[in-house]
């Protein structure tokens, strides 16, 4: 019965580590699996020693507010490592948390499989170095990243990327925007403001003008919000006023319904812009992070586009308005270019199969199971 130990610290993580947790659990119905995790996690049938809300944050001020939390969630970790000794830890991205459990399951002699590493690619390469001690082997999700794991000799697999096998439809546009009171016909425009209230809180009152001012070129334009899960109504506010005029709808829990149904997708940086280009949705990317953090961060880069998209097409294929360029006309103005120019939509719509073709074959969530439960013995 292989006890296997998993922890990942935001939506996505929990996403990949519950389609993860199935595939063990299909693979071998004996194994038990635990750790932190959110609803994704503990649908699946693994059990939450700790829940991640809370913990993810953008910035570095904001991280420096959930530095007590995240401490007592990796004590609870290894206490609970300690008294029923995993097999094998998963570390599902999250390195702010995950390097320290990693370092504490080496002392245990518990062996550290890395899904889904950190954007080492980007930004902060050295990490390279604590993954090359501590992580018996690195199941990689985009296929550049290989490369790198290989040059610091760290045990690598490209396993493909989870969202080629999660990204799926249930419902077509017309019944979608009818349920919602809104126009089957109508240019529709996806707005995906992130999952963090501090993304949200940064980045939606310009998207929100900026849908206003595209209301304004093209009076029957609607919007469809997707919102992640436990976000307060508060942070939704900016868009009261396109959702009182019969413009706007906002939909939990169902975003690839929604890009399923968008004609151009505003988007925040981040995962979600892999799973509107699996959609092949021309997109406009957008963050905003604090003046400080950005500042570190782009001292600290080694790519010039910041949108896995752009990342992985090795080409800028959808614009990307970061920081101050992040402004409500700008946004509108990209948005008016693919909803007014049929060619350019269709163009972008084939750059992004191609972005969809570099991302390997159904199955990662399988073949890394396989690997887990491999290591685990």
């Amino acid at each position: 019965m292989p006890k296997v130990l998993i922890a990942c610290g935001e939506p996505s993580g929990d996403l990949y580590a519950g389609a993860l947790t199935r595939e063990i659990r299909a693979l071998d119905p004996t194994a038990r699996v635990f750790g932190l995790g959110g609803e994704r996690l503990r649908e699946s049938g693994a059990e939450l020693v700790a829940d991640y809300r809370g913990l993810t944050v953008t910035g570095l001020s904001e991280a420096l507010a959930v530095v007590p939390r995240s401490y007592a969630t990796y004590r609870r970790l290894v206490a609970r490592a300690r008294a029923d000794r995993p097999d094998v830890f998963v570390a599902v991205d999250f390195p702010e948390i995950n390097f320290r459990v990693a370092a504490a399951m080496r002392r245990l002699g518990v062996p550290v499989v890395y899904y889904i590493g950190p954007q080492v690619w980007a930004w902060r390469r050295r990490r390279l170095r604590t993954m090359r001690r501590l992580v018996d082997l690195a199941l990689v999700i985009f296929p550049f990243e290989a490369a790198l794991y290989r040059e610091a000799q760290i045990p690598v697999r490209f396993v493909g990327h989870p969202l080629l096998e999660l990204t799926a439809a249930t419902e077509a546009r017309a019944p979608l925007l009818r349920s919602l009171g809104l126009a089957p016909e109508a240019p529709t425009v996806a707005l995906l403001p992130g999952s963090r209230p501090n993304e949200l809180r940064a980045i939606l009152p310009d998207v929100a003008a900026a849908a206003e001012i595209v209301r304004e070129r093209v009076p029957h334009a609607q919007f469809v919000v997707a919102r992640a899960p436990h976000l307060g109504d508060d942070l939704l506010a900016p868009l009261g006023p396109l959702v009182a005029a019969g413009a706007a709808a906002v939909v939990e829990g169902r975003t690839d319904d929604v890009l399923a149904a968008a004609d151009v997708v505003v988007t925040a940086s981040g995962t979600a812009t892999v799973q509107t280009a699996i959609h092949r949705r021309p997109m406009v990317i957008v963050y905003r992070l604090s003046a400080l953090t950005y500042r570190v961060v782009r001292a600290f880069s080694h790519v010039r586009n910041a949108g896995m998209v752009n990342l992985i097409a090795g080409e800028q294929v959808v614009p990307e308005l970061l920081q101050d360029a992040l402004t409500p006309p700008a946004v509108a103005g990209e948005v008016l270019r693919f909803l007014g120019d049929p060619l350019l939509a269709a163009q972008t719509r084939t750059a992004l199969g191609d972005v969809r073709d570099k991302l390997g074959a159904v199955g990662a969530s399988r073949r890394t199971a396989e690997h887990v439960l491999a290591i685990a013995g």
